[in-house]
Parts: C-alpha cells; structure tokens; sequence
C-alpha cells in the first residue's frame, strides 16, 4: 500500500475526551503514529462517557481508532524517564492538562523544547494559558454558552445547544491544523515549534457572522431553529404529506426559479413585499404563509420534483438512522469495519482523501493494550514498572 502522507511522524499525546484525541486521530488517520499515554486503572475518561458501541463509549470510538495506548501514572517516580525516551523520539507532543499541570509535571512547551528544538508542542486548553478564565472549568456545554452559540442556537422561546460538541471538534480540528502547518514549517526551518488552541477561542472565531450582525447591526441575529435570521425563504416546510423538505433560497435568481417552479407564484418576483432579500426577511411570516399554502396542496415527492425541476437548492431532514444508510454515503462506499475490543464497527472514512492511498484505519486500544510492546521498544521493563504500580 503505498503510504500516507504523515507515514514515520510519531505523535506522543496525553489526552483526554474530545477535542485533543479529535485532533490526534486526523493526524493518525493520514498515517501518523500516535502514542496515547492514559491513567492506569480508568483511562481516558471519555472511555466511561457510556456503553452503547458494545459496551464501549461512543465517543470513545469516534476519537481513538489506529493509536496505541500505553498506561502511565505521570505522577509516578518513574513517569519523567519514560516520558523523556518517548519525547527524544516524538515529532508532536499534545496535551490537554488543566493549565499549569504540564509544567509541573516537567513537560510544558519550553521545558520540552529546550532540548528537543525540533519538537512541535501543541496545548489545547478551554480558555488559554492567561486571562480571567484560565482555571475555570471548560466543558463544551460551558464554553458554547460563554462564547453565545447558545443564544443563537434554538427557538424563538427557548435557547439550546448544538447537538454536537462543537467547541470541541472546533479546538481539536485547530489543533490539526496547527500541527500540519507547524510540521511544513518545520521542514524549511529545520525548527519545531509552541502552539496553544483554546476551545473558547476556536468557538468565537466560528461565531463570526452573528458577532458582526450583532456589534454593526445593533441587534443579535434571532433564534430561528433551521430559518436564517438574514435569509427567507430558509429553513423546513412540509409538503401535504408530511414530508419535509429544507429549503435555502439565497439570492434573487435562486428566488425567481423558486417562484416560478415550486410555487408557480411568478408575480412574487415583483411583489415589494418579496421583492428584494431583505424585503423577504422583513414580511417572512406572511411569506411562509403563503408558501406553506402552496406545499400543502402537493406530495413529498411532487414538491421535490418541482424543486429539483427549477434547481432549486433543497434537502430532506434526515433522521440519524437516515443518515446511516444515506445514498451518498453508501453510492461512495464511505464506510469502512475498524476493529474494537468489543467487536467490528462501522466507521465513516476521514473527510480529507488522499488520491491513490486509503487511509489507516485500524483498531480503537483496550486500555493499555499496548504499554508492555511499546515500553520495550524504548528499552523499559513494563513488568517491572508494574510492580512500581507506575503503568
């Protein structure tokens, strides 16, 4: 197989729950060799988050396919050793420590790279390494609600979360990024280099266009559930049957196909009330009325054919199971077994494809699955330092 693109790239990574092991596992994904050091005993503790993937943590094995896990206790007497053997050999260290904890633990970003001037560390914390909120808890519920996803997020009566940990896979996706581009920099300079990524601060960057509507417009853009606060028509509406369709009509041409082929209403085009974008967004009620009066004189399947007749942009509103079996996915072969220690899953493939070479796509560890074997290789006894209690 021919190889991929961070194939002889070792990544040495303490970390836990979304977004550090997110990061680590892209770069695992495109062949990189991740070393993930874990508390003995527990683990990670996404590990215990639930049982639901044959008794194993569903996000446990989104994060954590192709690395090899290696039980050490930090504070332990022996950790700084093999923490130095693992380190000599690493291109990329990564850590999600409270803030201060690396340090004290002997492996903050300068201590490290004192020695190791081509090592590249990457922190990822929930707020930053200075500022008010350095040491407050940052969970992904938190820092979405502080940086204001929340209050954009839901129904006009009641505020909500995104569905997903978005300040996580935010943070960890800056985090692979920074790592890739520290890596080519790397290559010119000869040098390693210090990133920080915080979750808040990948969360406000992705909160751009309400934080500009809100400090030039003077008002917050509106909870709307799927509708846009600056676009119309946008969001779902159901055809008679039930069906339902989401629709984004986004500019004046896209409008005049919708008028004349979805609801054969051509003189909406010159309606003041319609005529314009902003006109739309200003009289939406009265214009999900008479919308709404149209698709209810027709089927699913007689509206998405208009839809598609006119090229308008469209899509159903998928349940998860839905999406499992979505036709894209299964027309594109996008799913591939990786192995866990419960049983084979289906996982998706990585999102970036590399022409001509698949991605790796190995095991999701047991805890410790691989401590004794890689320990060996950088010449400790794993038995004995177990008797140490340190693995």
């Amino acid at each position: 197989m021919p190889s991929l693109p961070l194939d002889g790239v070792t990544v040495v990574s303490c970390e836990q729950a979304v977004a550090a092991p997110l990061a680590t596992r892209h770069l695992a994904d495109l062949g990189a060799r991740v070393l993930k050091i874990e508390r003995p005993g527990g683990g990670d503790f996404a590990r215990a988050y639930d049982e639901t993937v044959y008794g194993l943590s569903s996000h446990f094995v989104w994060l954590n396919r192709s690395k090899e896990s290696v039980t050490l206790d930090l504070k332990s007497d022996a950790a700084p050793g093999v923490m130095a053997a693992l380190l000599d050999r690493a291109d990329v260290f990564v850590q999600n420590f409270a803030p201060g904890v690396a340090d004290r633990l002997g492996l903050g970003a300068a201590a490290l790279r004192a020695t190791r001037p081509r090592l590249i560390t990457c922190s990822v914390s929930g707020y930053g390494s200075t500022g008010p909120y350095r040491d407050a808890k940052a969970y992904d519920l938190l820092i979405q609600s502080e940086a204001g996803l929340v209050s954009v997020t839901g129904s006009e009566a009641e505020p909500a979360k995104s569905g997903i940990p978005a300040a996580d896979i935010g943070a960890g996706m800056y985090a692979f990024s920074g790592i890739l581009s520290a890596l080519y920099d790397r290559e010119r300079t000869g040098h390693g280099t210090e990133l920080e990524v915080s979750l808040f601060d990948s969360l406000v960057e992705w909160m751009g266009f309400p934080l500009y509507y809100a400090g030039y417009g003077g008002t917050p853009p509106p909870r709307t559930g799927t509708s846009h606060a600056a676009i119309a028509p946008y969001g779902t509406f159901a055809a008679g049957d039930g069906t339902e369709l989401v629709l984004a009509v986004q500019n004046d041409g896209e409008w005049a196909a919708f008028c004349e082929h979805a609801v054969a209403r051509p003189d909406w085009v010159t309606d003041e009330r319609f005529a314009t974008g902003s006109a739309r967004v200003a009289n939406r009620a009265a214009l999900e009325t008479g919308i709404d009066a149209v698709f209810a004189t027709l089927t699913g399947a007689e509206l998405e054919e208009r839809l598609r007749a006119g090229r308008i942009a469209h899509a159903r509103r998928r349940e998860l199971p839905d999406v499992l079996a979505h036709p894209q996915l299964t027309a594109r072969d996008r799913f591939a077994e990786v192995p866990t220690p419960g049983g084979p899953v289906q996982a998706t493939l990585p999102p970036i494809t590399v022409a001509g070479r698949a991605p790796r796509m190995a095991a999701v560890p047991a805890l410790g699955e691989h401590t004794d074997a890689v320990l060996a290789e950088f010449g400790f006894d794993g038995a004995a330092l177990r008797r140490q209690g340190a693995v």
